[in-house]
């Protein structure tokens, strides 16, 4: 294979990746004019349409979808075996892209590497906020951070955090004119401070447990937003009920700021997992990663 026709073929994957010529030129750093001939042309050498391509979107066709298959793991097997000959400079170094939830971020995540980029200031860190659920191997990830129950089987795992559980909480003043729900049905006839999975669209229903019964709650509400931080603002300023991570509230009810309602019902969540595919522990930068964010029980 010609040189110029493997830089075709990692164009190519980069396009049926991003699903977008648009996006996939602006991650290569090429002209969109450019990549799209360069797609023709790679095309026409080998005989197969790769791409079905209409005015909102780009697919692979079916030999392009195999072909893409066949190129990403090793793709990112070569690109693994570059990065880990960085074990050969005095200090590890290299990229580390990581997905996770702004809450696993912000107590979780972020306090324990603030002070390794100090003391690696080869490595750098890109850390995207997304609430939903992401391939990370199609999709570029180095890991990602999720619950433990959310880990796909085939993955490392290594915890993070504590077990947590989530808390519903509003301000006094809302509870002065909406009695305080004592069973979580009756949230249904309260303005509740939704949650919204950015990924998959959905509103998050409300999960409840006692005493082994399980129960799942779709409320309703003025607002709705994809940010923790935000829900809380809304709470305390008194827009309605908001379920939210009781570590990032707790301050607020000892100030008396906010109320906890249905205590009994909030139920604790596996913890915080940092997953990634086995090849990755190799790589010396990730390692100090990992290691940093590997939870210690007490």
């Amino acid at each position: 294979m010609a040189r110029g026709q493997f830089n075709d073929l990692l164009w190519f994957l980069a396009v049926a990746e991003e699903r977008s010529f648009t996006r996939a030129a602006a991650k290569l750093g090429i002209a969109q004019s450019t990549l799209s001939h360069t797609i023709k042309r790679l095309e026409t050498q080998m005989g197969i349409r790769l791409l079905t391509r209409t005015t909102r979107n780009v697919a692979p066709t079916e030999a392009g979808e195999r072909l893409r298959q066949a190129l990403a793991p090793r793709v990112e097997e070569i690109e693994a075996e570059i990065a880990s000959l960085t074990e050969f400079r005095d200090k590890p170094a290299g990229t580390i892209r990581i997905t996770l939830s702004d809450h696993a971020l912000q107590s979780y995540v972020w306090p324990k590497l603030r002070p390794v980029l100090v003391d690696y200031p080869d490595i750098k860190l890109e850390l995207n906020i997304d609430n939903g659920f992401r391939n990370i191997v199609e999709e570029g990830f180095d890991a990602g951070i999720r619950l433990g129950e959310s880990v796909e089987k085939d993955m490392i795992a290594v915890r993070v955090s504590p077990d947590w559980r989530l808390v519903a909480v509003a301000s006094p003043g809302y509870l002065k004119t909406h009695p305080a729900p004592v069973h979580p049905e009756e949230l249904i006839g309260h303005n509740c401070i939704n949650h919204r999975h950015l990924r998959a669209g959905g509103l998050y229903a409300w999960e409840f447990e006692k005493d082994g019964q399980d129960l799942r709650v779709r409320v309703d509400g003025q607002l709705a937003f994809n940010s923790s931080h935000a829900m809380i603002d809304a709470a305390l300023n008194g827009y309605g009920i908001a379920y939210i991570p009781e570590d990032t509230v707790v301050q607020y009810i000892a100030a008396g700021d906010l109320v906890q309602v249905l205590d009994e019902w909030s139920p604790f969540f596996s913890g915080y997992y940092i997953y990634y595919p086995s090849r990755r522990q190799n790589l010396p930068a990730f390692r100090v990663i990992v290691d940093a964010l590997r939870y210690a029980h007490p």
